[in-house]
């Protein structure tokens, strides 16, 4: 049963989440269970949504993560062949109402309703042998991160090698 659906709150509710280690395992001392900060990765991963291309001389990694500035997000290879795209959309601080544009009163902004995605992004993928993780480029436009990874030029073919017999 999901509590989100029965009215709750859903921003109390991942926040709670955050702040409890909750397992699926009856024994939540087990030394099985997954750790807060796999869990929160593995939910991060399942909502950060992501589509693969290949050209003839590139892959192109296309996410969204809207709500998110450039400088909010990280593009990096780990471990030679693992791309790594990851970002963070926290809340925005409670802001005095005087600072508004509108100026209508001295009193604090307050959420009536919050339906936008908070949290954090998170995708990681496993290049291909013949991606060069050394030519990346990343851009970010209307919420929409692209990754292109250039190929590495295939190999020339080998030439067969002649072998002289000797006579004994």
């Amino acid at each position: 049963m999901d509590l989100r659906d029965m009215g709750f709150d859903p921003t109390v509710l991942d926040t709670l989440h955050e702040l409890l280690d909750l397992s699926d395992e009856p024994d939540a001392k087990s030394h099985h269970a997954p750790s807060r900060a796999f869990l929160r990765d593995k939910k991060a991963m399942a909502a950060t949504p992501a589509d693969v291309k290949e050209y003839p001389n590139s892959y192109v990694f296309v996410l969204d993560m809207p709500g998110l500035k450039p400088d909010q997000i990280k593009v990096q290879v780990e471990d030679g062949n693992m791309l790594v795209v990851s970002g963070e959309r926290k809340r925005e601080k409670e802001k005095d109402l005087k600072d508004q544009k509108d100026g209508a009163g001295g009193g604090l902004l307050r959420y009536i309703k919050m339906e936008r995605r908070l949290g954090k992004y998170l995708k990681k993928f496993v290049l291909p042998e013949n991606a060069d993780p050394e030519k990346i480029s990343a851009s970010y436009q209307d919420g929409v991160l692209t990754v292109t990874v250039e190929k590495r030029p295939p190999p020339e073919p080998k030439k067969p090698k002649t072998i002289e017999v000797q006579i004994a």
